[in-house]
């Protein structure tokens, strides 16, 4: 295979190139659309912008499990937020601390209503002084909307950048030495990013310690060679394999169905890092914080499977056996054809015998997780 490796002589390249590449199409055409088209022609089926499988969605997941994978993640929104004052104008705004984010690492951060309950779970990370927050892309516009009625004066800007920048999953045991084909730089461990003239890799937490997960921040002018090289040794796979390997991670979701249902730590955030106590005020903070250093965790996120040829939608109840609401579905994804893996967020006093006392629309939860790895319950 030919190496492409990504020059780093001019840091500010993925912003110019994007901008570039907006300014080349008519007002009605994003490198989004040019790049689905692209993967259309790859043997991508496409449903409301989204990567839904390669045709093949046995053995994608069958990849998944064994073998390396590769994902369009055109399904996540991405926002930039600039300026003098982005940092210190976010800092107030979000549940972890962004002047953490010096541009080699990322993290988790929630975003509150003021009774403390979750509008959105971001994955936040700084690249060349512009700070990226990615989402759920349903929530972006929304989002982004909230978060500009709080600028005000401060020196802030905030784009969204869903459209101008390529973003692509990579898992694989061999994930590291086929990146170092392509970049000149690859992160090892999860949270660390790597910025690149012509783009970012950010490693991603794995619940596979034989695996290894990345995704790649790029420009429309050279992500289909990224692709193509990749796709040498890995499998093209749809949105529910990445779904899946998120939520094997432990990683929760917020979407518009389950905005304001959740405080942070029944999602786990804070097990996740995703909350610093020891940050300045932010709105929500005080709940938040009451129910860390007062109160004790009755509610928790934990990985869950059922029988199902139908996937749970974010926000269904869970039942117990007397027919009683005792959590919601967080988010699912196929494991296998008729095999459900889910998250599930529900009151720690329902895991007894919870094998077979919870349900989903009549069908038996599987509990796969105790309480017993979250280090504050």
């Amino acid at each position: 295979m030919t190496s492409h490796h990504i020059d780093k002589t001019n840091p500010n390249n993925l912003a110019q190139e994007a901008d570039h590449d907006k300014q080349t199409h008519s007002p009605d055409e994003t490198n989004t659309q040019d790049w689905l088209a692209y993967l259309t022609s790859q043997g991508a089926m496409i449903q409301d912008d989204t990567v839904m499988s390669f045709g093949d969605s046995e053995a994608e997941l069958a990849a998944t499990h064994d073998g390396a994978i590769m994902c369009d993640l055109s399904h996540l929104g991405l926002l930039e937020i600039s300026g003098a004052d982005a940092f210190s104008f976010l800092q107030g705004q979000v549940t972890n601390d962004v002047f953490l984010l010096a541009g080699n690492t990322s993290h988790y951060s929630g975003y509150c209503n003021a009774k403390g309950r979750l509008l959105a779970l971001f994955l936040a990370f700084s690249h060349y002084n512009h700070l990226h927050l990615q989402f759920n892309r349903e929530l972006v516009a929304p989002i982004m909307k909230r978060l500009k009625m709080y600028v005000m004066r401060s020196k802030v800007d905030i784009q969204d950048s869903t459209a101008s920048i390529i973003k692509l999953g990579l898992n694989s045991e061999h994930a590291v030495s086929l990146l170092e084909k392509l970049f000149t730089e690859v992160p090892k461990n999860p949270h660390e990013l790597v910025s690149l003239a012509n783009g970012a890799l950010l490693c991603l937490p794995s619940s596979k310690p034989n695996q290894s997960r990345y995704e790649i921040f790029t420009s429309a002018k050279h992500a289909a060679t990224i692709w193509n090289a990749l796709k040498l040794h890995c499998k093209p796979v749809g949105k529910n394999c990445w779904d899946l390997l998120e939520i094997e991670a432990g990683i929760p979701e917020i979407v518009t169905k389950t905005q304001e249902e959740f405080v942070p730590q029944m999602l786990n955030l804070d097990v996740m890092q995703a909350i610093n106590f020891k940050k300045g005020c932010y709105t929500g903070q005080e709940i938040v914080a009451r129910t860390h250093y007062l109160g004790k965790v009755k509610r928790r996120t934990l990985q869950a499977q059922l029988t199902s040829s139908h996937l749970p939608e974010a926000g269904d109840d869970i039942l117990n056996v007397s027919q009683e609401a005792v959590g919601k579905v967080v988010r699912s994804a196929f494991k296998q054809a008729s095999l459900v893996r889910l998250l599930v967020e529900l009151r720690l006093e329902n895991l007894t015998n919870a094998d077979t006392s919870l349900s989903w629309q009549g069908l038996s939860l599987t509990m796969m997780q105790s309480n017993e790895h979250l280090t504050n319950n």
